[in-house]
Formats: C-alpha cells, sequence, structure tokens
C-alpha cells in the first residue's frame, strides 16, 4: 500500500513526530507542500499540522487539495503546546477546517515543543503580549517561557491507525530478557 506523510510546521516538532512516524513504518516525509507527492497514487495520507496562533499550519494546503484528500483515509495529527482532550484544539478545528474534513479526519493532538530562545526577537515581543492577554495562566506562562512535552510514545495511535490501513497489526518491540540476580 503506497502511502504519504504530509506534513507543515514551523519550529521542528511536527516534523519530529513525522520522522518517528517514518521510522517506525517507513512511510516517506513530505514536508515542501509546493511538491507533495501526486495524491492520485496514494493508498491513505497522514496529514500532520503545527497549530500556531490557534490555525493548523496545513490548512491553506488542506483546502487546495480536498478534493483529492477527501477520496482516501486520512489520519490528521496537530502539534501545539495545548494538553490532548482541551475544548480550544476543537474550537481551533471548528474555525479553520471545514465540517467535511473534521468527519473524514481520523484526528490525533500531540503536544510539542517551543524554544522561546530560539525564536527571532519580534516573535518573543509577540509572544509576550499574547501571554499578557491569555485568560489561562498556565498558557500565558507557556507562551513567554516555552516548553517541551516532545514524547515518541505519544504516535501510537498513528502506528495503530496505520497498521489497520495496511491490514495488519502493528508488531509489538521485543523487550529485553531481564537480568538474572546471580545467587
Amino acid at each position: 500500500m503506497k502511502a504519504a506523510i504530509i506534513c507543515s510546521g514551523k519550529y521542528g516538532s511536527t516534523r519530529q513526530y513525522a520522522e518517528w512516524v517514518r521510522e517506525e513504518t517507513g512511510i516517506p516525509i513530505y514536508s515542501d507542500l509546493q511538491q507533495p507527492p501526486d495524491l492520485a497514487d496514494l493508498d491513505f495520507l497522514v496529514l500532520g499540522s503545527s497549530i500556531i496562533v490557534g490555525a493548523p499550519t496545513l490548512k491553506k494546503w488542506l483546502f487546495r487539495h480536498w478534493e483529492a484528500i477527501g477520496q482516501k483515509p486520512a489520519l490528521l495529527f496537530t502539534v501545539s503546546g495545548t494538553e490532548p482532550g482541551h475544548p480550544d484544539l476543537i474550537s481551533w478545528l471548528n474555525t479553520h477546517l471545514s465540517p467535511e474534513m473534521l468527519a473524514h479526519f481520523k484526528y490525533v493532538p500531540l503536544r510539542g515543543r517551543l524554544e522561546v530562545a530560539a525564536l527571532p526577537w519580534w516573535v518573543r515581543t509577540m509572544l509576550r503580549l499574547a501571554a499578557r492577554m491569555m485568560t489561562d495562566p498556565d498558557a500565558g506562562r507557556r507562551m513567554k517561557e516555552g516548553f517541551d512535552y516532545m514524547d515518541r510514545d505519544s504516535i501510537k495511535p498513528i502506528l495503530d491507525w496505520i497498521a489497520a490501513r495496511r491490514g495488519h497489526t502493528r508488531p509489538v518491540m521485543p523487550q529485553p530478557e531481564p537480568e538474572l540476580a546471580e545467587a
């Protein structure tokens, strides 16, 4: 079965999750949205998008290619500082994607990383200003100080979904034998 991971991110977390999925599945990654694979040739898609200021970075590309995407199984994972299950995630997706898209995608929210010191000065300034306006003090703190919630184990739902598309269960990684204590 042919598949592709198509991802869009700003600061590296989305790409890191895509790399981890590629390592586990062998599915190629396409992060140059100007040269995506031929979607008609694919059996399913894994789509990864950062969420920046409440909007998926993959939004325009999804609308531009929706006719082809809507014809095949697709999983969308998003990466942000917001914890999975938080109502803001669904609110942001409802604001920026169509109901048809939301009904079509298997959705997996992931948490990423933000290294404030590595950002351009103007982005740091914007984050500080936005943090002051946040009603959630934890969200404001994350915007000012940064965060690192990257977790390779959190891709398990993505790997399970891919295995189901391929018609098999995902192999369990062999565990090392426990060492026996000498008597």
